[in-house]
């Protein structure tokens, strides 16, 4: 065996096989999860995004009205969950399929 047979992985600090870095690269890219929102645009983190409809929101006693503002939101592992801010609502957590990417 040569010395290219092994590649050092840095993520985990190990002297790996060369086939074994491919396949874990592999994972690490497919785990990626893209998020849509209502019309098909590609969210992502720091984004603004619109309501498109109403949204009685539970627990705080408060309704978001449709074409309200949402700004600086932040992508969860889930491909339908989107984490923001809004004044007086803490912890908001919103379904892709309600926004539009400004």
């Amino acid at each position: 065996m040569g010395d290219d047979d092994y590649v050092y992985d840095e993520a985990s600090g190990e002297w790996l096989p060369a086939s074994a870095l491919g396949a874990t690269a592999d994972i690490a890219t497919s785990a990626v999860v893209e998020v849509r929102d209502a019309v098909g645009n590609l969210l992502a983190d720091g984004d603004q995004v619109t309501l498109i409809k109403d949204l009685t929101v539970k627990g705080a006693g408060q309704t978001l009205k449709r074409g309200t503002l949402i700004k600086s939101i932040r992508l969860t592992g889930d491909a339908q969950e989107i984490d923001c801010r809004y004044d007086g609502i803490k912890g908001l957590v919103l379904r892709a399929e309600f926004v539009r990417k400004r």
